[in-house]
């Protein structure tokens, strides 16, 4: 397994952990993960790349070894984050950005916010939300006070063999050793011994503000870098949240320069379920020439 090493970064009020693989000087990517992970996540991914590449994972705020927030924890922040984490990292030159999921999403509206400020860009089964309508704001604004009311709180497993059960029912693909790696920075010890999710509870309440698809869309028709979505080939997650195939494909029309590979035999979390394939698809397009 490639060794990892830890460092901690001031980022807007907060103490940020990043976890790095590689050795600095050599071409940086950054691996931003989806909501309810960490940067460990990407380990099976590093295992698989080539050398030569110096890879930098924060934790996003609220989530494994950052501080947490508070109470709310809103979109727009994660954006602030990255700003600052690469004006830190790489104050001069346009970074490569791979993001899972929520971080996919993030690298996606980042490269058209600051588009000369990214060199490539890579989404894993990173589509968006369905759109919402004005409708819906009293309900979810109504929810979102309920739950202010009600501590929000974690399940609670005996041990970590127990979360890593837990998470291979989540995905039947993921390995007993994947999985109980994966546990092991997912999960952490509560004051009373039993394990729970490495995170901030307040990451469950539901979000009062609306997704508005049109704005995504307006982000994405600026990004300039050439932009890689690999998806599963199974899209059931985008279904389940109730992104349609029109909305899909006017998704992709956005991008100016883009292309997308789906992978065989995997879920939502198909940088565990195939990391190999990922990792040289992630690899062949970033060290491809530029457009």
């Amino acid at each position: 397994m490639t060794p990892s090493r830890s460092r901690f970064l001031p980022v807007r009020g907060l103490r940020y952990h990043l976890r790095e693989w590689g050795e600095p000087g050599a071409p940086m990517v950054f691996m931003l993960h989806g909501w309810m992970d960490v940067s460990a996540s990407f380990q099976f991914i590093v295992d698989e790349l080539g050398s030569g590449w110096h890879v930098i994972a924060p934790d996003w705020r609220g989530f494994g070894r950052t501080e947490w927030r508070g109470d709310a924890y809103w979109f727009p922040d994660y954006l602030g984050d990255l700003d600052a984490i690469l004006t830190a990292c790489s104050p001069g030159q346009p970074v490569n950005l791979v993001g899972h999921s929520l971080g996919g999403n993030v690298a996606c509206v980042y490269a058209g916010v600051r588009p000369a400020r990214v060199r490539r860009l890579v989404a894993l089964d990173a589509f968006g939300l369905a759109d919402t309508v004005p409708e819906q704001a009293p309900g979810r604004l109504e929810k979102w006070l309920s739950d202010l009311a009600a501590p929000a709180a974690f399940r609670r497993y005996p041990d970590l063999d127990a979360l890593a059960g837990r998470l291979q029912l989540d995905n039947p693909r993921l390995s007993i050793e994947k999985a109980r790696f994966l546990a092991t920075h997912l999960g952490e010890a509560d004051a009373g011994g039993e394990i729970r999710m490495a995170g901030d509870p307040a990451h469950k309440r539901v979000n009062p503000i609306l997704y508005r698809r049109a704005e995504a869309l307006a982000c994405w028709r600026r990004v300039s870098a050439p932009t890689l979505w690999v998806e599963p080939d199974m899209p059931a997650l985008r279904h389940r949240l109730g992104v349609d195939d029109d909305a899909h494909a006017e998704a992709r029309a956005a991008f100016r320069d883009f292309r997308e590979i789906r992978v065989p035999d995997s879920g939502h979390n198909l940088h565990h379920d195939q990391p190999g394939e990922v990792a040289r698809i992630i690899e062949t397009f970033l060290r491809s020439k530029e457009s």
